[in-house]
């Protein structure tokens, strides 16, 4: 079973914010996929089957900054390896439309992998960072809760769509394929 999380914000004031770029994906994925969802585990859920495999989609609702608590809810539960996560989240240090898949690693600052590393007890799983780029004209705090200008809409579009189609085939494709063949483009 894989588990495909998207980090973000709950709440409509926050849908369409730079950090909430892992929700977005994950909303994708449900409207490709034709899914229903259900409120579980403190956060919002579906499940489906790609390529045989069972997939989880999960988008906590616990607010960013308490996002492995919820996780680990859904880790526990299905008794999901860390290993077997793909975890979808901002990064300010990549530039915007940029992606990049890496097997593990530090939070790099983000308070939403923070949490996930805290409650998970490891640093070694799966994700794809999705850039927003900085601003040194805005509190970090201020921009990562802003929304995209004109021009970088467009680009958010496209990364979305390229994100997804990275997540579709996490469950079909060994890793480090999946590395090889997304983090190059």
């Amino acid at each position: 079973m894989k588990l495909i999380v998207g980090l973000g914000n709950p709440g409509k004031e926050y849908a369409l914010t730079r950090h909430n770029v892992g929700f977005m994906v994950v909303n994708a994925m449900i409207l490709d996929l034709g899914l229903k969802t259900q409120a579980k585990f403190k956060g919002e859920i579906a499940q489906t089957n790609i390529n045989a495999e069972a997939v989880i989609l999960f988008k906590p609702h616990t607010y960013m900054n308490a996002s492995g608590e919820a996780v680990r809810l859904v880790l526990d539960f299905y008794k999901i390896d860390p290993k077997d996560i793909l975890v979808i989240y901002d990064d300010l240090d990549l530039p915007v439309g940029k992606i990049r898949l890496r097997e593990k690693g530090s939070a790099g600052g983000h308070n939403g992998m923070k949490s996930l590393i805290q409650h998970c007890g490891t640093d070694l799983f799966p994700r794809l960072r999705i850039g927003i780029d900085k601003n040194p004209m805005y509190d970090t705090k201020d921009y990562v809760l802003g929304r995209f200008n004109k021009q970088e809409e467009e680009t958010i579009v496209q990364v979305i769509l390229k994100s997804k189609k990275a997540a579709l085939d996490f469950p079909m494709m060994n890793f480090v394929e999946l590395m090889n063949r997304y983090n190059k483009e």
